[in-house]
């Protein structure tokens, strides 16, 4: 384990200090308006229980109330005072104890004072005479990883190790290990691993628990699987947490089928799933989407005495709403506080938001008024999701009377609160007062944001107002705001309903440079398609759809729809578009991207418009793929 770390540090290293004392740091813990008294922390005895103690040996009577000193200081972090007693002890030719440095360097930990500890180690044989062992190594090790200081720990280790020669045990491993794993050095923590039976140290259940986590962490999940194996076969029984570590790793990756058959082995090894196990597979299974299932084993989760916690309501609740079955997820609320807990803001935001979007208004408003009885307060994100419901159901008079109580209440509202309140404006038409609340925000000094900018710029160019909106696309970019998809696409549409078509296909241009928040997506390029077949620019616009294929972006029904339309009316004679819609399929196919074609193909039988039977059989193909079907049938099989 004698590797060099030089280089890497983020700081300097840790170096040996004879000139430090404990006591240069105690100042920061006195009161600045109390002067220090220099004798208040003599030993609580008379100075003649010291003088007086006769030698046995190399112990001297009063050795252990030394040592009760040094404890009680540590424990309290009176570090003057510790210094103070060390001096003494010296002076009398005491012997010190390595257990007396361990109390101390724990105490420096408390404190998140590393540094100390590694000059205190470095003083117990240049000044105190006590040679370190390797107890006292790890545990400036361990000080030092608290802190967060992983390079540090690393550069103390080395020096140490080749200076001093202390064999290191398995702890010390593990420490390593785990400073490793927390910078993502992953194959010197395997290094490290496999190198403990050289130094006859076998590896114990925390050292292969931090490796897998580190692996896991790192995406090499099948080589912290194969560990666990690894690890029986050497005798080293897999606690909950092993198996945990791995469920979560896997979990993570989507593999909830080799996440249960873990669970499976858990029970035959003797290990009993724990809450942990629990609320990773339920995270698990929220984030496939999986939420029926998520709920069952949240039941079960009860039944076996094991207590689920808010982050696993809230995320099963969020799943729920984001699937559009807000009021399942209002039952599982009440299940929640039935199981004696209490929703937070972010619930019942969740809750309140998913409820307006699916049209309930009424059970959303009943939501918001039982959190008033039960005397939640509600906070800046729980008022702006009902102003936001308001404003989607076309209600921003409604949304404004929240406003009012918001402001009344001492919550200010963010860049949220009013990009919902202009969107509702501008949606009912009343794009004056999306304006006048735009000044309010800047009256307030509330940032503005991307979103801010985008509502404002699509509510303008929709009413026409292309001046107003190049204005604020002039302002935003002057306050290094960068346009997204919507403030792009908002402006292009602008410009190209005013006839200004090259300015248009400019800041398309200009899109196709920026990052992927602001790359053209289906609508953007739709937009376009529609401007171009209007002047009857269809070739310019197919030289556009090859862009948008070759870009990654799959066309819609509304894309196939503008081009039928154009190859309808704008050509004679005209045509009925099936030569183009066999031509989109057959190239969506050769790119891989079935589900665009598929939709295409499905258009094609709702229209009766025929394709070509070399089409179908291309088609048929790709969707009857060997790996494509062994991937369905895998789906089902997880599923079942």
């Amino acid at each position: 384990m004698r590797h060099s770390y030089s280089g890497r540090c983020k700081s300097p290293p840790y170096t040996a200090h004879t000139d430090s004392s404990i006591a240069s740091i105690s100042s920061a813990k006195n009161s600045p308006n109390e002067p220090e008294d220099k004798n208040r922390i003599g030993p609580p005895m008379p100075d003649e229980m010291f003088k007086s103690a006769p030698n046995l040996g190399s112990y001297k009577i009063g050795d252990s109330t030394f040592y009760s000193l040094i404890e009680n200081y540590a424990n309290s972090g009176d570090f003057g005072s510790l210094e103070k007693v060390f001096n003494r002890m010296k002076s009398e030719g005491r012997v010190f104890l390595e257990k007396s440095f361990i109390l101390v360097f724990r105490a420096f930990g408390k404190a998140h004072l590393p540094e100390k500890a590694v000059q205190l180690f470095y003083r117990m044989v240049n000044e105190f005479q006590c040679r370190p062992t390797i107890r006292s190594f790890n545990s400036v090790i361990n000080v030092i990883i608290q802190e967060g200081l992983y390079y540090n720990a690393l550069e103390f280790h080395s020096n140490v190790v080749t200076t001093m020669n202390l064999p290191p045990n398995v702890l010390t491993f593990n420490l390593v290990i785990k400073a490793l794993c927390k910078l993502g050095l992953i194959d010197r923590a395997v290094e490290a691993f496999r190198e403990m039976p050289l130094r006859n140290c076998a590896p114990d259940v925390f050292t292969y628990c931090t490796l897998m986590d580190g692996l896991c962490k790192e995406n090499r999940i099948d080589e912290a699987v194969l560990l666990l194996d690894e690890m029986q076969i050497e005798g080293c029984f897999p606690s909950s947490v092993t198996f945990n570590v791995l469920i979560n790793g896997l979990c993570k990756n989507g593999d909830l089928g080799r996440a249960a058959k873990l669970v499976e082995n858990m029970f035959l090894k003797g290990c009993v799933p724990n809450e942990v196990t629990y609320n990773t597979l339920i995270h698990g299974l929220c984030l496939k989407g999986k939420l029926d299932k998520a709920i069952c084993l949240l039941d079960r989760m009860v039944l076996n005495k094991c207590v689920p916690n808010d982050v696993t309501y809230g995320t099963i609740i969020n799943g729920l709403v984001k699937q559009g079955r807000a009021a399942v997820g209002v039952q599982v609320m009440i299940s929640m506080e039935e199981r004696g807990h209490h929703a937070n803001e972010y619930v019942y935001s969740t809750l309140i938001s998913g409820l307006f979007k699916e049209g309930k208004s009424k059970e959303a408003m009943r939501l918001w008024k039982e959190m008033l009885v039960k005397g939640g307060k509600p906070n800046t994100v729980v008022f702006s999701a009902a102003i936001d419901g308001f404003c989607r159901e076309g209600k921003p008079d409604e949304a404004m009377e929240i406003l009012s109580e918001m402001v009344d209440k001492g919550c200010m509202p963010n860049a949220f609160t009013y990009s919902s309140l202009m969107r509702g404006f501008f949606k009912t038409g009343n794009s004056h007062k999306a304006i006048l609340l735009w000044k309010e925000k800047e009256n307030r000094n509330c940032m503005h944001n991307e979103v801010c900018y985008s509502v404002l710029i699509s509510g303008l160019c929709e009413v026409g107002k292309l001046e107003e909106a190049m204005s604020i696309w002039k302002q935003m970019l002057s306050r290094g705001c960068t346009p997204d998809v919507v403030s792009y696409s908002s402006m292009i549409h602008g410009l190209c309903n005013a006839g200004a078509m090259e300015e248009g296909l400019k800041l398309f241009n200009e899109m196709l440079c920026q990052e992927s928040a602001s790359q053209p997506d289906t609508i953007t390029y739709n937009i376009l398609f529609h401007a171009l077949c209007r002047q009857n620019s269809i070739s310019h616009a197919v030289d556009l759809l090859n862009n948008m294929l070759d870009q990654g972006c799959d066309p819609d029904l509304v894309t196939c729809n503008i081009f039928l339309k154009a190859l309808r009316d704008k050509l004679n004679p005209p045509q009925d578009g099936s030569q183009f819609l066999d031509e989109l399929v057959v190239r969506l196919c050769k790119r891989q991207r079935i589900d665009a074609a598929y939709k295409i193909v499905e258009m094609t039988l709702q229209k009766l418009i025929p394709l070509k039977t070399s089409t179908w059989e291309r088609v048929v193909q790709l969707i009857c793929k060997p790996k494509t079907v062994r991937a369905a049938i895998e789906k089902c099989r997880i599923e079942l």
